[in-house]
């Protein structure tokens, strides 16, 4: 199956400043990293941003010496939003880059498509998806850094209620992602649930026009509609959304899979009000201007915006986590530690001041992030406002 490649040997890893040579003069070999990002198909809005992130932060790391003496190189390669490509992808970046680590998937069925293939040659995942399943099935090579859906929907539900919001349709997409996070909602509004889901449909990644099941939604009389996707279709149901429903009677709520700026510009006027739980990297001051957490966000942001004239998004702070959660197990494991040292500094994670919030991983928590990493937004004016 053809896949399209992208190999970054990110400047400074041959030598000089990076730290990639010897005293001598010879060049270190690169510690070899793999990132497997959906850079094309439906979430390829998410997967640009990583892999910018990446770039930066590769470039960074080589720029100030490398890890242990040695400069690191990313191989990136796209799975175009299609689980069984990653797994090809997997493939050719354990047996033939031999990497030490897989960062990805972007999406949550491809980080579970790629389990087994890493799990084989005992090469840690850390995954860029928020799917639960992707921890909550718990395997011991693989950990996670966005806030699962386990922990987003108790707390979107907390936030709607204070609304008095109790009935809400749900509409996800049939992807990994979308499943994971439509069972998460009906588990948490069972019979008797303060909020109450009255209607449940669902459409496919690529899908163009979404007016047949928000039709469908419209009769259930819900006072909002529940979005479960990541894909650029979001901006599809919310113009859907307000042509038939032009008065904005019906409220719509999403997932941090929508928290990206292609939303914005896709939906137009539709977004106004589109709200949504997230990590705090959208509006950083919500980290506490004294905090380290601020300092890390804003020196990253300002970084991500110097380089490429816009801010970074949730995504790009998925990559960024997903790197220096790498680079610092890798500093611990010491120099030519194999897979199963790799991992177990990984597991051994603990108080890593990150993006999406501060790691802590340990035997029985490969996520290690809880409601605290997160904040209500609202869209307002073409931006994210905090929901205060």
């Amino acid at each position: 199956m053809a896949l399209a490649l992208v190999a970054m040997l990110v400047a400074g890893c041959g030598g000089g400043s990076s730290g990639g040579a010897t005293a001598g003069g010879a060049a270190k070999q690169p510690i070899k990293i793999g990132a497997i990002l959906s850079l094309t198909g439906s979430y390829a809005g998410l997967g640009a941003p990583e892999k910018q992130a990446l770039e930066l932060e590769v470039k960074r790391i080589n720029d100030a010496g490398g890890v242990n003496g040695r400069p690191i190189e990313v191989v990136i390669v796209d799975d175009a939003t299609d689980a069984q490509k990653a797994v090809a992808a997997a493939t050719k970046l354990i047996d033939q880059d031999k990497v030490v680590a897989i960062l990805g998937a972007t999406g949550t069925s491809g980080t579970m498509a790629i389990r087994n293939e890493a799990g084989r040659a005992g090469v840690p995942i850390v995954s860029m998806a928020g799917g639960s399943v992707i921890t909550d099935t718990f395997d011991k090579n693989t950990f996670q850094t966005p806030w699962p859906n386990r922990l987003v929907v108790p707390f979107t539900l907390a936030e709607v209620q204070k609304e008095g919001i109790t009935k809400v349709a749900l509409l996800s997409s049939s992807d990994g992602y979308g499943k994971d996070g439509r069972q998460v909602v009906l588990d948490d509004t069972k019979a008797g649930a303060a909020v109450q889901v009255v209607a449940d449909e669902a459409f496919n990644p690529g899908d163009t026009d979404m007016t047949v099941q928000l039709t469908k939604i419209k009769a259930k009389s819900p006072q909002a509609i529940w979005l479960w996707n990541a894909g650029k279709e979001a901006a599809t149901v919310a113009k859907n959304l307000r042509q038939i429903d032009p008065s904005g009677s019906i409220k719509l709520i999403g997932a941090p899979g929508n928290a990206r700026k292609e939303f914005i510009t896709g939906a137009g006027a539709a977004a106004e009000g589109f709200t949504f739980a997230a990590g705090k990297i959208l509006l950083p001051e919500t980290y506490g201007k004294d905090t380290q957490e601020y300092k890390v966000a804003t020196d990253f942001i300002d970084r991500f915006t110097k380089a490429y004239s816009s801010a970074p998004d949730i995504f790009a702070g998925h990559a960024y986590d997903a790197l220096a959660i790498t680079v610092d197990a890798l500093k611990r494991a010491g120099d030519g530690a194999d897979g199963a040292k790799l991992r177990d500094a990984i597991e051994g994670t603990k108080g890593l001041v990150g993006i999406g919030g501060t790691f802590t991983y340990s035997p029985s928590d490969h996520n290690g992030l809880t409601e605290k990493d997160l904040v209500m937004y609202r869209i307002e004016g073409g931006t994210w406002k905090l929901v205060k």
